[in-house]
């Protein structure tokens, strides 16, 4: 990544934090295509970092019972369903939705985990052998309607059997979390310095030096960032800054079963993402898109971004999110003007009163 060469230009968050000889930036890549709900990344974020239970009152909408990212829900698996396409809206071919990829490649460990699904409840996906888990990628398939991702409506889900396949709509699934963004407007209007920046280029709220400002809470272009009740102070993901630090893999990505969420450094993660977008499109998902990617946005890029199969507005996301003290250097300039201006007023009339 390059060096920085502006307020809000391109940078490398930790050495422009002040750490000498930082190791590579760490990040998450999600590829919400191959997510199948099964919201193991938020127990297994719980467990690991003592986050109290939250979402028992289910919406009575969707499967999704946590229904966003709050103090005590860090990650947030969304559920959104959408009714199938439409003549002339994405597909003409019945049952079938825009943007529906038709054969998404999987790992060899996600064909093992599927192949271990059908064997445990009877289903049959379909799962290919593949003899050099390296030069082989598995794909996943649905009796009687071709190749389609791990757990989607449009076939049986497994676990469940079903007379025909359902083809009314499709969920589309997204494992939502902080996005550790390269110019972290809560960082900058945190007045203890209780959010700082980890030489991982990560950015951690230190429970223990929170004085329940909120300043954050505004600040946060994704609105990730929340209070709990009961003390005010301000959580969010801290990307395992304790693992990581460890060598470990945060405990969300060490949990998902389809390697939807995947941790790395942010350049590899980067490079994966692009080859990964490519071949979607390959195989005709032009709905396919990457967000939080771009060094260039308005945030200088995301520490965690995401493969999308919808408009990011679908899943709840700005569309052009944009640090939100962008501003602030130029505020501050206008208003030294002004209040050297409004001196210099005062200054010429007590010299003109004077005389």
């Amino acid at each position: 990544m390059a060096g920085p060469n502006s307020l809000y230009g391109p940078l490398d968050p930790a050495p422009d934090a002040g750490y000498v000889d930082a190791p590579p930036r760490m990040g998450f890549f999600t590829d919400t295509s191959v997510c199948i709900g099964c919201k193991a990344c938020e127990v297994a974020c719980k467990e690991w970092n003592l986050v109290p239970d939250d979402g028992f009152n289910l919406l009575g909408t969707s499967y999704d019972n946590t229904g966003g990212l709050t103090a005590n829900s860090w990650r947030h698996v969304a559920f959104i369903e959408q009714p199938a396409a439409r003549s002339g809206h994405g597909t003409d071919t019945p049952g079938a939705f825009a943007g529906m990829p038709t054969g998404p490649s999987a790992s060899a460990h996600t064909a093992v985990v599927a192949a271990g699904t059908a064997q445990d409840t009877g289903t049959s996906p379909g799962v290919p052998a593949a003899p050099d888990a390296l030069a082989a990628a598995a794909t996943i398939k649905a009796p009687g309607t071709g190749t389609q991702f791990l757990g989607m409506p449009g076939s049986d889900l497994p676990g469940r059997t079903m007379d025909a396949p359902r083809s009314d709509f499709r969920w589309l699934m997204m494992s939502n979390v902080c996005k550790h963004c390269t110019h972290a407007g809560c960082l900058d209007v945190c007045p203890t310095g209780a959010l700082f920046r980890t030489e991982f280029g990560t950015v951690v709220v230190q429970e223990d030096v929170c004085n329940g400002c909120g300043y954050c809470i505004p600040a946060c272009p994704y609105g990730v960032i929340d209070q709990r009740k009961d003390d005010g102070r301000a959580w969010k993901c801290t990307l395992c800054y304790d693992r990581i630090g460890d060598g470990l893999t945060p405990a969300c990505a060490k949990a998902c079963p389809t390697e939807s969420i995947q941790f790395g450094e942010l350049d590899e993660l980067r490079a994966r993402a692009a080859h990964r977008l490519e071949k979607l499109h390959e195989q005709g998902v032009e709905e396919a898109r990457l967000y939080g990617h771009d060094p260039d946005d308005g945030v200088g890029g995301d520490g965690a971004f995401f493969l999308l199969l919808d408009e990011p507005e679908v899943y709840g996301l700005p569309p052009d999110p944009v640090v939100t003290t962008r501003d602030l250097p130029a505020m501050w300039k206008r208003a030294g003007v002004a209040a050297l201006a409004m001196a210099a007023t005062i200054v010429v009339s007590f010299a003109g009163r004077r005389r």
